[in-house]
């Protein structure tokens, strides 16, 4: 009988060093919290992560862990996924490591639709490297390198995956853990690449999208009326509107992943039978001579 998993199970021994007060707390509680509820086992679980705060999150949860380099999270946890189709792996990163550096790899993750979650960890702001604006930071944002304000006009991530062909997309907030939980669960459900933005505050370098400031400025999709996350026109409205940001699950789809698409074998890598006959070898050169 399978002992029943908690959420210290997928805690590791690694002491943080986020600030106190970040985000990216709540969304490792909330991850740890979501698997521990989905059943799952840390050996069932690929953790890949990029660079940046929210790149240090893999070695705070307790499964396989591949901490990467900037902007490659998504290419690697691709190759993981279909190396071992039996692994839920998860991707996370900040904004900007998926939507600055890593967003030529994000927008062609999102059309293949691999079987996987993404976790971007939206806190406006490049806090590793002394709160410079991000792709995400507001025009105006005051930053050390842009002493009279962000010239540039934010990036809206997540509408750009659902052009991308995204199908599933969801954002959370970190202050509200118990939503957070019930997304990320849903997100590692889908079959399918599904993103999961959450606003993750930076407490050290953004004094302007704080709490207080999210609070202020978000809404909760799921009480609106009418309201499908099955309607694409509605969510680019959603995700594109002047106003509150919209939280909640924002738009789901289903249609084939990637790994159906391949037809690569369902056995993961390790423990296929690698090794050919060497006229094999002999007929594939003979083929491209």
């Amino acid at each position: 009988m399978t002992a029943t998993l908690t959420p210290k199970d997928f805690a590791t021994a690694t002491p943080s060093w986020w600030c106190p007060g970040c985000g990216d707390f709540g969304v490792l509680s909330a991850l740890k919290q979501a698997m521990a509820e989905l059943g799952k086992q840390p050996k069932d679980v690929a953790f890949i992560s990029g660079i940046g705060c929210s790149g240090k999150i893999s070695g705070y949860l307790h499964s396989y862990a591949f901490h990467g380099v900037h902007g490659r999270a998504l290419p690697v946890a691709t190759a993981v996924k279909l190396a071992n189709r039996d692994l839920t792996v998860i991707a996370a990163g900040g904004d900007g490591d998926g939507y600055a550096i890593g967003a030529g790899h994000f927008v062609h993750a999102v059309r293949r639709n691999t079987d996987m979650t993404y976790i971007v960890m939206d806190n406006q702001t490049y806090g590793l490297t002394k709160g410079q604006s991000s792709p995400t930071s507001a025009t105006g944002y005051v930053a050390s390198v842009s002493p009279d304000g962000n010239p540039d006009t934010p990036l809206n991530g997540l509408a750009l995956a659902l052009a991308a062909g995204a199908s599933f997309i969801a954002r959370g907030f970190s202050a509200q853990p118990k939503q957070m939980v019930a997304m990320i669960k849903a997100a590692v459900e889908h079959r399918g690449f599904a993103i999961v933005e959450v606003m993750s505050p930076c407490v050290t370098y953004n004094k302007i999208n704080t709490y207080a400031w999210f609070k202020d400025n978000v809404e909760d999709l799921t009480v609106r009326d009418g309201y499908a996350p099955n309607d694409r026109l509605a969510a680019f409205e959603a995700l594109t509107r002047d106003g509150d940001i919209p939280l909640g699950i924002i738009y789901k789809e289903d249609r084939p992943t990637f790994e159906d698409r391949t037809g690569l074998p369902e056995m993961p890598i390790a423990r296929l039978d690698i090794r050919r006959p060497t006229a094999d070898y002999a007929a594939i050169q003979a083929a491209y001579r």
